[in-house]
């Protein structure tokens, strides 16, 4: 094991309290009664969360040998799909089973997190980070920062459900969007990228999921891809269109779940007067016409692409698109460069909109083919299976690896990602159904 300079501890236990504050800022505004509801099998209940991430720190120390000792829970409801820890709690019955009670995971995430920042200062104070340990530390601290997002998912879902406005989830930290006053003139076009042989994944030293590595060459034809993502005006179009009632653009397995499920319209929306409206954090208002649209399934997406005579692009279109500079003849980290992201570059977590923004509303995120947006506001589905890249090597065995099947691989964030977890290569996965995360997309059609 290689030893890592000792300031990378410093910078690991800042983040690590920074992200357990921001998991308290989105967790404090919740009722007991609320903590502990699970609205749906897809989620889990705010208590499971706080705690479950928790229960991942925990098995860090224990991994180093720390002595937990009596941690004063039981924590065999916590474990989400280690095989290798044993005892599983199926996702399903979470809400069925509210423990730890929440004063009890109040409780132990103090102690945890007492406990894990000893660990801190002992690694500190006898110069012992390796890159081993430094790797563990920052996936715990990634995998809280996921589920500050996942919660941001449940709490939509489960406050959606009631009629009453104002029965919603009411965020403590909430900024305005600008208003963007051409974000109506603004056409969807666009932009033409060369072909070739494109390097696939990774490229930098900080840390990265095992499943964006190791960078490797692909081929990719000329293509064109959306300068911004699809909008609620244009998915609109596609269902006033009977884009819901054509079988023609329809996926087989879509087709049967829009006529099981009677989709007519994205998750969440509902027609009052011949107008549509969404309920969201903000309470209920109509669809605003300049956002892009967003909890659409892989299916929906597809179909809409079909209409209008284009495709969904691959994760290595997506990601040139992002990433690559002519003028630099490089890869950078974000659209705009190497810079980790600003209010004036991308829509994250801590931008607190609670909201896609208008497109166009990041000039300063463009990428260097003049892409908008492609870094937050809305998950973007490609149309690549999520498969382990050529020569994958597990760096913590059943995280990324064991889901290498039947899922679509989503790039880009949103407006509920964290700032330190997103970047080009990042890659999400979720099943083609799937409409509850912040799943938007944006499209291509080939050059050939």
């Amino acid at each position: 094991m290689t030893q890592v300079i000792t300031s990378k501890v410093k910078k690991l236990r800042s983040d690590f309290l920074n992200v357990r504050n921001t998991t308290s800022l989105i967790f404090e505004p919740i009722s007991i009664e609320d903590a502990v509801m699970q609205s749906d099998p897809f989620g889990s209940t705010p208590n499971w969360h706080i705690a479950h991430v928790t229960w991942f720190f925990q098995k860090i120390l224990e991994k180093y040998k720390q002595d937990v000792g009596d941690n004063s829970i039981n924590t065999d409801y916590l474990n989400s799909y280690y095989q290798r820890y044993r005892k599983i709690l199926p996702k399903s019955d979470r809400g069925k089973f509210p423990r730890p009670k929440v004063s009890e995971t109040l409780k132990y995430r103090s102690l945890i997190e007492d406990m894990f920042l000893k660990f801190l200062d002992y690694i500190e104070k006898n110069n012992s980070l390796v890159h081993n340990i430094a790797y563990d530390i920052e996936l715990a601290n990634q995998h809280e920062m996921q589920h500050q997002e996942l919660l941001i998912y449940d709490l939509q879902h489960y406050f959606q459900r009631f009629e009453d406005p104002k029965d919603n989830y009411e965020p403590k930290i909430t900024k305005k969007t600008k208003s963007m006053i051409f974000g109506a003139d603004i056409e969807q076009d666009m932009v033409r990228i060369s072909g070739g042989i494109y390097e696939l994944g990774f490229s930098g030293d900080d840390f990265c999921y095992d499943n964006e590595i190791p960078e490797h060459k692909t081929y990719l034809n000329p293509y064109q891809i959306d300068r911004y993502p699809v909008t609620n005006r244009e998915f609109i179009d596609f269902i006033d269109s009977g884009g819901y009632q054509d079988y023609r653009f329809w996926l087989s397995d879509g087709w049967d779940l829009v006529n099981e499920k009677e989709w007519k319209a994205p998750l969440y929306w509902q027609k009052i007067d011949g107008d549509w409206y969404k309920k969201d954090f903000a309470g209920l208002n109509k669809v605003p016409p300049n956002e892009p649209v967003t909890n659409v399934s892989y299916y929906e997406a597809d179909a809409y692409s079909k209409w209008v005579g284009k495709r969904l692009p691959t994760e290595a279109e997506w990601e040139k698109a992002a990433s690559w500079n002519e003028d630099l003849k490089r890869k950078t980290m974000y659209p705009w460069g190497d810079d980790l992201p600003l209010d004036l570059n991308a829509n994250l977590l801590e931008s607190w909109k609670w909201a896609p923004a208008p497109i166009g509303s990041y000039p300063q995120g463009r990428s260097h083919y003049g892409c908008h947006q492609m870094i937050g506001d809305v998950w973007e589905w490609t149309s690549s299976e999520y498969v382990l890249y050529p020569g994958f090597s597990s760096k913590f065995s059943e995280y990324t690896d064991k889901w290498a099947i039947n899922q679509k691989v989503l790039r880009g964030g949103s407006f509920a990602t964290p700032r330190l977890q997103i970047r080009n290569s990042y890659r999400n996965y979720f099943k083609p159904h799937e409409r509850i995360p912040f799943s938007g997309f944006r499209c291509a059609r080939d050059l050939l």
